[in-house]
């Protein structure tokens, strides 16, 4: 494995595509690097945090680790590496383990936590496992969980469990078939009316924890939610929900489509669950129709959080290494963004951001980063989350996810939200590289992406596998009123690149998709995107809107070199330009004459020899 510092250096160098020759010694003579051993701590699911934190008598708990370094101000003054090793097995995770800038590396060194039998091997699991499981009827279990800690999601072994819908999804990849909104005229742009055919809703529900998961906006599939029901007028075809969704509900015909869940009525086939939040039970129907298999309920919503206290204070020098993170937690409702420019109730210069941005309670991930600079998340083993994956806000400079592997996530693989435009450019030159995207956005479908740069710039993201979406691969995104010297999103490097099965339940996308970046003359050429396969981009036969394509530049997709770009088997355009002109430059191309396939360097486009997971490209 090659050593931590010279890894993160290598990661730096092909940010840049450059190489700089080492400095001399003065005398001429090579320069000697002094010789540095790590302190080394010791954590294991079979410790105790009584121990000594050695090797044969380790802690516990990462919390004690962390709890004991800074205690003895070891990270204050460090004159090499504190590796905190953690042995193979499971940690259950109770309450999300925060790291501040009080843990932070300090003189140059870093403080590193790592799977020490090898990647994957130590396991921290945001659930626990239910027990006490009973026959309910036919073959559906039941237990107890309390009703202390609603759960929004489950999870059997290394699988989700579906929330019992109706109608039943078609398959454990497919969200579809869908039921659809009713056009009635006096109704037709409210975004809390949901009128239904007669007939297709039983009013001997039971719908007291009920949802609607939606695609919200009529025809339009960009976005859903997923919103409580709050009341139902049976005489009138009509459920109320609790919250308005991000566009109306019935503004054309066909109406948004939509499925019910989050009821014992809707129980009906292996794999679907449901919790009643007023008694506490929880219900299965186990896959193979036996309780074998553990069950989790989730108990997190974060696993880990790095939180600087201010963006002139971030938290620094934390590695993680080789860690597994399984099993987190979802929300009661999701709605992407505030709906009107100023509904955040804070002025702006461009109060239209709101409308970008995650509404504060959904600014999390299992991973989450605030006010964060060389943060190295590397090896990484992240699967079944409730929602991001690795979440970045506020200042956010100089972070790496690396050598990472990220499989049925409930929303974005990496999220990094940026500031608003015009105040200050603090979320820029991240680095994501060699990571490996599958079946993300599983309870969000609407803006689900591998990698999504909110208002973020001067990124790199590269050979990365990213497929199973049902929306995008890449998102970048801003607003289209900032004016370019406000716009911080731009500056993105994409590169070596292997997109396949997205856009598979939305319209009006592409797996690479920009908007608002650029969005004014003149338009600098310093966004990238080189040596990219797209393939298999193609919706559900029920998305009516747009079908969805290769590249999509909407409204502001400007300032960006497209070479080397082989777009197949898509539904739409290979590539789909800005709406207003185009303001885009091309170098081989497969939408343009005379692409040229010699050009393409296949053998480099994915992941590299050295990810550390064995996956199949």
């Amino acid at each position: 494995m090659v050593p931590l510092k010279h890894r993160l250096a290598l990661i730096a160098v092909a940010a840049l595509g450059l190489v700089a020759a080492a400095p001399a010694a003065a005398s001429g003579a090579p320069a000697r690097a002094t010789p540095c051993h790590a302190t080394e701590f010791y954590v294991s699911p079979n410790g105790a945090d009584s121990g000594a934190g050695t090797a044969h008598s380790p802690w516990r708990t990462v919390q004690h680790a962390r709890d004991y370094i800074a205690r003895h101000g070891l990270n204050r003054h460090m004159h090499c590496d504190i590796d905190v090793n953690l042995r193979a097995g499971d940690y259950t995770v109770d309450q999300t383990i925060a790291f501040t800038g009080a843990d932070s590396g300090s003189d140059g060194h870093r403080v590193v936590y790592r799977s020490y039998d090898g990647p994957g091997k130590a396991r921290l699991l945001g659930a626990r496992q239910v027990t006490g499981w009973q026959t309910y009827k036919d073959k559906i279990y039941r237990a107890q969980i309390g009703t202390g800690h609603p759960i929004h999601t489950l999870y059997e072994g290394d699988r989700r469990a579906t929330t019992a819908r109706y109608p039943n999804r078609g398959t454990d990849e497919t969200w579809a078939p869908y039921l659809r909104a009713t056009l009635v005229p006096d109704r037709r742009n409210s975004q809390t009316w949901l009128t239904f055919e007669p007939g297709t809703w039983d009013q001997n529900w039971d719908l007291h924890d009920a949802q609607v998961v939606i695609w919200s906006g009529g025809s339009w599939s960009w976005f859903t939610d997923t919103d409580p029901i709050k009341n139902m007028s049976w005489n009138k075809n009509l459920a109320t929900l609790m919250y308005p969704t991000r566009y109306s509900i019935q503004t054309d015909d066909p109406g948004s489509r939509y499925f019910i869940q989050n009821s014992l009525d809707f129980l009906d086939q292996a794999g679907e669950y449901y919790y009643d939040s007023a008694t506490g039970w929880l219900y299965y129907w186990p896959r193979d129709g036996k309780i074998d298999t553990p069950v989790w309920a989730p108990t997190v919503q974060t696993i880990v959080s790095v939180t600087g206290s201010s963006t002139g204070a971030p938290a620094h020098d934390l590695t993680f290494d080789g860690l597994a993170f399984e099993y987190s937690d979802f929300v009661d409702w999701y709605r992407f963004a505030w709906n009107a420019a100023g509904d955040s109730g804070t002025a702006h210069k461009y109060p239209d951001y709101d409308r970008q941005i995650e509404l504060p309670r959904n600014r999390f991930g299992t991973i989450t980063l605030t006010n964060t600079t060389g943060i190295d998340l590397h090896a990484l083993h992240v699967t079944n989350t409730g929602w991001e994956g690795v979440y970045l806000t506020g200042r956010a400079d100089h972070d790496t996810v690396s050598d990472s592997y990220f499989a049925h996530i409930g929303g974005d693989g990496v999220k990094v939200e940026g500031p608003y435009p015009g105040e200050g450019d603090i979320a820029h030159h991240n680095v994501f590289t060699d990571d490996y995207y599958d079946y993300y956005g599983e309870l969000v479908p609407g803006d689900a992406s591998a990698v999504e740069l909110l208002d973020s710039g001067s990124n790199v993201v590269s050979h990365s596998v990213m497929q199973h979406s049902a929306r995008y691969a890449v998102s970048m995104r801003a607003v289209t009123t900032a004016a370019n010297a406000d716009d911080y999103g731009h500056g993105n490097a994409l590169s070596y690149l292997k997109i396949a099965h997205v856009g598979e339940d939305s319209g009006d996308t592409g797996a690479i998709y920009a908007y608002g970046v650029q969005n004014f003359d003149p338009h600098t050429m310093n966004s990238s995107v080189d040596q990219v396969t797209i393939d298999d981009v193609k919706a559900d036969p029920s998305m009516l809107d747009s079908p969805p394509r290769g590249v999509h530049m909407d409204f502001g997709g400007c300032g960006f070199t497209f070479s080397n770009i082989q777009v197949t088997n898509v539904q739409g355009d290979q590539y789909h330009g800005p709406s207003a002109a185009e303001c885009n430059e091309f170098a081989n191309d497969s939408w343009k004459d005379g692409f040229d396939t010699s050009k393409m360097r296949y053998d480099q486009i994915g992941l590299t020899a050295q990810f550390p997971y064995p996956v199949g490209q």
